[in-house]
């Protein structure tokens, strides 16, 4: 079997460890619990007749008190930056995150989420400023760790990337 490390980078509150609690046991709660550290979880998949097991870090939330620490990304074969489209700040703080990330590790697959799809977008930035960021990443996809929308879709991606 081979395993694979995806780490989760984004600012505090954006959902990651509700995205990783829908894609891992396929729940989600309304209760608020911030990561300390990191939460390391793990899901078996079949991708290309391969067996393939991510080792998901879920790392805790960047924000100007807790600065990204680069350390955690050592050996991940991807990483996924998480912003909130319930806040603009978060798109700002998520690609400060993707810089400090990319100077670090130039080469590694980055992937973009735009989560709480099931929200009203309270961004005020145009779709094309977005999407002009979007271009940086590997792939780039709205997400609902509530409803679960496009939650499968984003980790066989990155699988089919890393494998």
């Amino acid at each position: 079997m081979i395993q694979k490390k995806i780490c989760l980078l984004g600012p505090t509150g954006v959902g990651k460890t509700s995205l990783v609690r829908q894609f891992v046991d396929g729940i989600f709660s309304e209760k608020y619990l911030t990561t300390i550290g990191v939460k390391i979880d793990k899901k078996q998949m079949d991708i290309d007749d391969k067996s393939l097991q991510l080792l998901i870090w879920d790392i805790e939330g960047v924000d100007r008190y807790c600065g990204f620490n680069p350390r955690y990304l050592r050996g991940a074969a991807a990483f996924v930056i998480v912003v909130d489209q319930t806040r603009s700040q978060s798109l700002l703080e998520g690609m400060d995150i993707f810089t400090s990330a990319r100077e670090s590790f130039p080469n590694t697959p980055a992937f973009f989420v735009v989560n709480k799809s099931d929200l009203p977008n309270e961004w005020y930035w145009t779709s094309e400023e977005v999407e002009q960021r979007q271009r940086l990443f590997t792939d780039a996809i709205n997400t609902s760790a509530k409803t679960g929308e496009n939650v499968e879709q984003l980790f066989n991606k990155i699988a089919s990337v890393v494998i």
